[in-house]
């Protein structure tokens, strides 16, 4: 009875380090699966603090540049102008103003909840909702200062020139010859499941081709990568190996637009990720105001 007793303990150990063994791998397996492997190197990852300099990776400028449509003042006569011979993408991270972004519009003031992707553009006042957007001007009205304030819109103001005056002076541009453009939006990602072609965010493109008018694009993490939420890295696609940026709450991303950053933004695997993308023009006729309260 002895013997047996422990042949029976001996199995049962036996099987319980298989199980342990088991989990194990299954754990490791998960946790590689989870990586990206078409990433081959992190830029900056949400732990580093940046600043006050824009950390700055230089890229090839794209032969796109010699089509691009030239305008009053950016004919190479000035030493800055809105065209730069350089291209690149830096990273930053920012002071308090951005924080106060983070608080008064972090939540994105009434975006639906369950949908993978919303965004809210304060300019037109479109707020995306399922299949379509609504006005949230046009809903409100009156009372869309129970939801915005002034001061709201100022901080916006106050974000858009600092982002502006960063762009230019890294690329050594002339700053009034940059104009805001649209869309200029807020935005939310989630894990759900995408119902519609508006939350499938995840597919690689180019700014230029995609929107038109933008030469300058930039990005303001509300969140952070790693505790609010997992996956959402922004990602440069790039034969010789893809590159990302993992966002951090305050941390701002700007690139040139042009086919030299294509890129792509990983699916957010688990909570939620909170962001800016304001974007900039050489095109004056492509401009577009600050927003304003109606």
């Amino acid at each position: 009875m002895r013997q047996g007793t422990m042949w029976w303990s001996s199995r049962s150990l036996t099987a319980f380090l298989l199980v342990c063994f088991c989990l194990s791998a299954a754990a490791t397996w998960l946790y590689v699966t989870s990586l990206d492997p078409d990433i081959t190197e992190t830029l900056v990852s949400q732990r580093e603090h940046v600043s006050p300099q824009p950390r700055v990776y230089i890229v090839q400028c794209s032969e796109d540049y010699e089509n691009y449509k030239r305008y009053p003042g950016l004919q190479g006569e000035q030493p800055l102008a809105c065209y730069n011979k350089s291209c690149k993408g830096s990273w930053m991270h920012t002071s308090e103003v951005w924080a106060g972004c983070r608080r008064r519009f972090g939540d994105n003031r009434g975006s639906s909840g369950p949908q993978k992707a919303s965004i809210l553009d304060l300019h037109s006042g479109a707020l995306s909702m399922g299949k379509q957007f609504v006005n949230i001007y046009r809903y409100f009205g009156d009372q869309i200062q129970e939801v915005f304030t002034e001061e709201d819109f100022q901080l916006y103001r106050n974000v858009r020139e600092r982002i502006q005056t960063v762009i230019a002076e890294t690329f050594g541009l002339d700053q009034t010859l940059m104009y805001l453009t649209k869309p200029t939006f807020f935005s939310r990602i989630n894990s759900t499941t995408a119902k519609t072609q508006h939350d499938e965010y995840w597919h690689p493109h180019i700014d230029k081709v995609t929107y038109g008018s933008f030469d300058y694009t930039s990005l303001l993490y509300l969140s952070d990568y790693g505790s609010d939420f997992t996956g959402g890295r922004f990602v440069f696609m790039d034969q010789n190996g893809n590159k990302t940026v993992e966002p951090r709450a305050g941390r701002v991303s700007f690139f040139s637009s042009g086919s030299e950053n294509l890129h792509r933004v990983e699916t957010v695997s688990w909570g939620t990720r909170y962001a800016i993308t304001v974007s900039f023009t050489c095109d004056p006729t492509q401009a577009i105001a600050d927003p304003a309260l109606p």
